[in-house]
């Protein structure tokens, strides 16, 4: 069975219950499918990349009718922090719910007709969904994922996020990538089956992954990548540098960096 969430974000719980560890989150209209209800008010989900966990029934819209009626809308992402929808096209409307970076809409009728997003013409807080890849130069493809993920730069430091609220590493490099229609794994980690792979250091390029124990970080090229980290005194979404010369080297993460990743084959 599948469904759909229906709140702006949906946690993944590594066992059923409010209080488990966060394994990851799915974002508003993400599609989820149904693997077992292990107790009242649960379901054992996995996504579309094949992560699981376990989420509330309250922020799932369960069923293979409403699904498929989802599946056949067309579907917008929002792309800023936050969208207010309120309950009608005017900044006097009342708030119902707020979207955040990553989930999707689909607006009803027109801009100024039905629904209305945020305070602001509707088009400015929704860009264009991509299921897969844009068919675009290589180069520009990654100046996409590297804008998408230095849109999270300053937001907070979250195990298991993946929004505007908070995101870890792998979260981030996850969301820059789906934003542009590549679903990587979940982890901090090249597993086999999915678009990322091991190539030459010495060939990185804006946007590949760089990998090291426990961590991954989006490499923005000139020797600096982007990452989520949790250390004291630089946590959260921070650009650091590879560079021993640079003000923002971190040692303990260039000498241990293990992989790096890339989505493209080594011949662009």
């Amino acid at each position: 069975m599948r469904a759909v969430v229906c709140v702006p974000i949906c946690p993944l719980h590594v066992r059923p219950q409010a209080d488990a560890p966060l394994a990851d989150e799915a974002l508003c209209g993400w599609p989820l499918e149904l693997l077992e209800q292990p107790c009242p008010g649960w379901f054992r989900v996995r996504t579309r990349y094949r992560y699981e966990g376990f989420a509330p029934a309250w922020a799932l819209t369960v069923g293979e009718g409403g699904a498929a009626r989802w599946a056949e809308r067309e579907k917008r992402l929002v792309w800023k922090a936050a969208a207010d929808v309120l309950d009608r096209p005017a900044v006097q409307g009342c708030v119902m719910t707020t979207l955040l970076r990553g989930c999707l809409a689909a607006p009803l009728g027109e801009a100024e007709e039905g629904w209305q997003l945020s305070l602001i013409h509707i088009s400015d807080f929704l860009e264009e969904y991509y299921e897969t890849a844009p068919q675009i130069a290589p180069a520009a493809l990654r100046r996409r994922v590297a804008d998408a993920a230095l849109a999270y730069l300053g937001v907070q430091y979250r195990w298991g996020g993946k929004s505007s609220l908070g995101l870890d590493c792998s979260g981030l490099a996850f969301m820059a990538w789906f934003a542009n229609g590549v679903l990587l794994y979940r982890d901090a980690q090249i597993v086999p089956g999915f678009p990322v792979r091991e190539i030459p250091r010495e060939t990185m390029d804006v946007a590949d992954l760089l990998f090291f124990p426990g961590h991954v970080a989006l490499y923005l090229g000139g020797g600096r990548y982007l990452h989520s980290t949790a250390r004291a005194g630089s946590s959260g979404v921070v650009i650091n540098s590879l560079d021993p010369l640079a003000p923002d080297y971190r040692s303990d993460l260039a000498q241990s960096l293990t992989a790096v990743g890339s989505v493209f084959p080594l011949e662009e």
